[in-house]
Order: C-alpha cells, then structure tokens, then sequence
C-alpha cells in the first residue's frame, strides 16, 4: 500500500486546520450557507435530506487494517455506529455534525486518509480492479497507476474547476472489473505486438441523464507518457467543454457533439503541444510509487489444501461460501474472498463499526493486512491462505458477515436514494430489501446463476443502474414512486447500456416484476447460459410481455 510523504502529511494536515477555520466561521454566523457550500464541498462534506454527510475517499478500494478500525471509530463516535460504502470505492458517514467534522478529519489525517476532491467539478478518487495484484490474467498491477494519477490530479491548479465532475478508472485485465466504459476517461493496461506495456485510453463514458459507453482514442498509448497525454484530454475538456448547462457539461457530451474523430484529433494537437517532458513523471518516482506495491511476502504453498478440501466437505454452508464468493489467486494456495455487504433484508454497502473492527481483525491475521473495496459495495481480502479460508468464514459467521451471493441475484448494489439523499426522486434501499427477500433462497440464487441487479433512486444513477444485467431507476411521477426497468446493460468490456421495459411500475410491483423476468431467463435459457447471454439471444421482446402484464393486472 502507498504510505504517505513528508508532503502528503503536512499538506493533509494544513487542509483539516483550514477547514476548521471555516467551519468555525460558518457556525458562528461569519459565512453564510451559500459563502460555506463551495468550501465544505471541497472537504467532501454534503448537505444531505436530514444531516451533512461526509464521503471519505478510498484511492483504489485499498485499505489497511488500522484505517478500517479508524473508519469504525468515527462511525462509532460521531455517527451512529456504521459506515456505507459507494459505488465508487469511498465510504460515507451520513450522519455527522458539522462542528465534529475538523475532529474526523484529524483522525482520518492520523492514518493517511482524507475527503479531498470527494465533491466538487474535479478528478475524483481514482478507481481500479479490487482484484489489482491477485489476478492471474493481469498484465500489470494496476494500483501504481492510480497512484500516480491520484497524486497528479491531486489540486492540479488547471483541473480544479473543470466544467463538472471527472472520473478515471484504471484496469489491467483483459477482463474489465472496474467498470472503465462507464467512466470519464477509462484505462486499460496492455501489451502490444513488441511486448511493450502500455494503455488504450477510452475517453467519454458515464452514466446519469445521458449515458454513454466510452469511445477509445488511443488504442496503444506508452507507459510512460501517461500523465501528459491525461494532461492533454483534460485540457480540452476544459476549454471545449459546456459550462452554460450542467446536465451537458460533463465530458461524454463534448465527445458525443463533436464526435469521437474530431475530439482525438484535438486531444492529439494539444498532446502535440504540451512540452511533454516537464509532465511526464520522473522514472525514480514512479519506481518509488512501484514499490509500496510490491507483492506481500507469500509463502510457497502446494496447489490443493487438504483441510480447505476437508472442510468443504463436512460443512454445505461454508463450500457454498467458497462456491460463490472465492476468487482464484495468481499463486498456489491462495484466494481472494469477498466479504458480501448485501444480508438479506440488510441496506447494500452498509457496514457497522463492531464489523468493520472483525474485518479488520481478519485483514490483520489473514491477508497481509489489506483489504479492497469493491465497487460493487462489497470488500475483499485478497491474500488468503486456502488453508486459512474456514477460520476466515467462521468469523464472518459469527459477525454476520457470511452471505454467500457475489455476484448473484442478491448481491444488489443500491445508492442511498430517497432515504437519505436530497437529490433522489426514490427510494433504492427498500426495493433492494425487498427484491433480497424474495430471493432469498440460497439454492435458488444459485440456480439463477450470475444476475446483477442495480438501483439508484434517481436519474443521476450513482448505483449504476444503467449497465445492470436488470437496472432499476426510482423517479417521482404524479407525486408517487415509479421505476424503471432495464434489461441487458454490462459493465464489462462488452458494456453495453440496458434498454428500458416499458412504462415505470409502482414500487409494490417492482419484486413480482422481476420474478417473472428471472423465470422468462430460466424457462428460455441454454444450458449453462448466463443471464445476461439469454438477453442478448433472445431479445428484449419476451421480457417487455413481462411488464405489460404487470401493467394491466387487475387491481
């Protein structure tokens, strides 16, 4: 993991007492709301439907075992003794007072954490694959990369006011686990026809009102001319891009208006300009940001675990936990294991601080002390030993930690919604509930196979709805809920946005709704054919029948 600087550390430091200042001088009347909004925005503080709220950013989804204690702490002390984790990797405590919040960040500066570029129309926290540095189909750890960026873009005094918000997610996997088609600007690591590592830069993806798959602008990119490169992308969203419309102003609409050819064109004439060598990273540093990356201290292990194989035998609960929520390590005798945030009947991506401490303790002993977030609001240990993995899962039991779904039916990613955010038009959390509970059986989910389903409770689609294998959009109609369905959306590589069912349902329609989508799938479905296959084979026809007889049911 990257520790921190002399810099990093005074410089976090510095902000917090700023920000104390400030909100000294909002709470004694000096800054009015409107003085004060720009400036909390920029220490990731949110005026949510009932209290502020704090978004801490999690670079990459890495985390160590003293940061999530520290994270259960705040939680525990200044909130109201849990945390969630977002689709983009950060976690937010949506209760905090205001005049405690300089007191939060202090501690968050004491274990190299801060809420800096969290908000605001800047580069927000980079993501990558929580699978960065385990895959065995990687060509690069991805995590250096981010780094990299991540201290690049970090108040880069010519991207702190672009036209809106920009994300970046890196990947260095042929196979796409961090949604980069749905991002500002998506990076994938790989080699070309000499063996020489470097990037496809895929620019213009993202979500919300509009969404959009991003379009590919450099096939192959040098590693080492990263940073300027960005530089040049950047610099043509800022002086191209809208600032007359907010909801047209993010980079996929420059894109999407000028058209792909014309953007790259200017993305090339600016990269030709740039005096590229005063960007490009010195060689020594990012050596020095490889190195925190360096693989933990493995042990050579044998291919198969005898008592992994014999505790999978004498006890279901735990083979079908290994079944469903390992990941195979690039070394022998490893896995990765996803901790699913997604009990039945539970909010998706909450966490509570006595969990949080239980995660931790199992990072700690288990995995080298390191944890990743997912952004599917889920957390992984990424270095288990297989012989290790029953003692993990009895702790997980007894934490109730233990749901054995990533990736299937109930492991739903759902935003806050209405519940909590003052931007919502509908509530996420009570559909997602109710859509666990209905299929809650464990032989069924695994039945169905790998289905994703995601919610957000309004356009902005923080939950990603739109590239859900079934996406769900909540929206306010004629003064009541309304949802949206859609079938057919992807996060992969093969991303693709999901096309919308018919006319929106009334909440209480939403799980009967699904069901019978899940049965179309499995009356209709190839052997072995996931979900997502059958939509693509068979159309969206037999699904859309599905929602009109919702529709006209008798009342």
């Amino acid at each position: 993991m990257y520790r921190y600087d002399e810099f990093d550390a005074r410089f976090v430091r510095e902000r917090v007492a700023q920000f104390r200042d400030q909100v000294a001088r909002r709470l004694d009347g000096s800054l009015t709301e409107d003085e004060f909004k720009p400036l909390r925005l920029k220490n990731g503080v949110y005026l949510q439907l009932h209290a502020y709220m704090l978004r801490i950013a999690i670079p990459y989804g890495t985390l160590s075992a003293r940061q999530l204690r520290q994270l259960a702490l705040i939680g525990e002390k200044y909130d109201r003794g849990y945390g969630h984790f977002t689709t983009r990797t950060n976690m937010q405590f949506n209760w905090p007072r205001l005049r405690d919040v300089p007191e939060i960040l202090d501690l968050l500066a004491d274990v190299e954490m801060h809420c800096i570029q969290t908000s605001g129309n800047c580069i927000r926290n980079v993501t990558a694959d929580h699978f960065a540095g385990v895959a065995a189909d990687e060509v690069e750890d991805p995590r250096p990369t981010a780094e990299l960026i991540r201290q690049w873009s970090s108040l880069h005094p010519e991207f702190d006011y672009l036209p809106r918000k920009f994300k970046i997610a890196v990947t260095g996997s042929p196979q796409d686990r961090a949604v980069t088609k749905a991002h500002d600007i998506g990076l994938r690591i790989l080699r070309n026809a000499k063996g020489e590592i470097g990037y496809e830069v895929m620019v213009g993806g993202g979500l919300g009102r509009t969404p959009m798959i991003a379009k590919t602008i450099r096939a192959f990119l040098p590693k080492a001319e990263l940073l300027a490169y960005l530089e040049a992308v950047l610099r043509v969203y800022n002086l191209e891009g809208r600032r007359d419309n907010k909801y047209k102003a993010r980079v996929k609409i420059l894109v999407h208006e000028i058209g792909a050819e014309k953007f790259t064109q200017l993305v090339e004439d600016e990269y030709a300009r740039l005096d590229g060598p005063s960007i490009v990273a010195d060689p020594q540093e990012v050596a020095r940001i490889a190195a925190y990356f360096a693989p933990p201290a493995y042990e050579k292990l044998p291919l198969r675990s005898t008592g992994f194989d014999a505790a999978k035998t004498q006890n279901r609960a735990f083979a079908t936990w290994a079944s469903v929520n390992l990941f195979p390590h690039k070394l022998t005798g490893y896995a990765a294991a996803t901790i699913s945030l997604k009990n039945i009947g539970e909010a998706p991506g909450d966490v509570t601080s006595a969990q949080m401490r239980v995660l931790a303790d199992l990072a700690e002993k288990y995995s080298f002390d390191e944890l990743r977030i997912t952004h599917a609001q889920n957390v992984v240990l990424p270095h288990v030993k297989q012989d290790d993995l029953f003692a993990v899962w009895q702790a997980l039991v007894a934490a109730d930690l233990a749901s054995a779904n990533a990736g299937l039916i109930t492991d739903i990613i759902a935003c806050p919604g209405l519940d909590y955010c003052s931007l919502a038009t509908a509530r996420s959390i009570p559909i997602a509930q109710a859509l666990a509970q209905r299929f809650a059986d464990q032989e069924r989910q695994i039945e169905i196979g790998e289905l994703n389903i995601k919610i957000s409770g309004c356009i902005n689609a923080c939950a990603h709805h739109h590239v859900g294998h079934i996406g769900i959009l909540g929206l306010e109609k004629s003064g009541k809920e309304s949802y949206q369905i859609t079938l057919g959306g992807d996060a992969t590589l093969n991303a693709a946005i999901g096309e919308r069912l018919g006319p929106g349902l009334d909440a209480e329609d939403v799980p009967d709704t699904i069901e019978r989508i899940v049965e179309v799938y499995l009356q209709h479905r190839k052997a072995g054919e996931p979900f997502i296959d059958a939509v693509r084979r068979l159309g969206l026809e037999p699904f859309k029948a599905v929602v009109q007889e919702t529709l006209h049911a008798p009342a």
